[in-house]
């Protein structure tokens, strides 16, 4: 399975980027879909997440509200779609499988997920 993300680049706080993530591959072995972030100097943090089948969410309680994740099954690709953004939210962003979570989990933890994607960077100037 291999993801690609794409998207980040530089914003000025308040405003908004959509992330994709492209997923090729055993993609019958995706069971959930996640998005991580990494701040410099920071540990990585769940974003949100989304079951492949059925597409229920969930969200970092601090960010829910502001970003939306979705998916597109025909283009296997999932979004992240991130409005009124913060300087606090610059940070590395990626993607990633969990293979294994059971029917509606959405799991948090980073040790769960099985592939990542490469990361975008995402800037949010003051």
């Amino acid at each position: 399975v291999q993801l690609q993300a794409s998207g980040g680049g530089l914003v000025q706080a308040g405003g908004s980027l959509r992330l994709s993530c492209l997923i090729s591959g055993r993609t019958y072995s995706m069971r959930t879909m996640g998005w991580f972030r990494r701040a410099p100097g920071k540990e990585r943090e769940f974003v949100a997440g989304i079951k492949w089948s059925g597409g229920r969410t969930s969200y970092a309680d601090s960010l829910e509200g502001r970003f939306t994740i979705s998916r597109d099954a025909a283009k296997n690709t999932v979004y992240l779609q991130m409005n009124d953004l913060k300087p606090e939210d610059t940070a590395v962003y990626s993607c990633a499988i969990d293979t294994r979570a059971i029917h509606s989990v959405i799991r948090s933890g980073p040790d769960n997920y099985d592939y990542w994607g490469q990361g975008t960077l995402v800037t949010v100037s003051s």
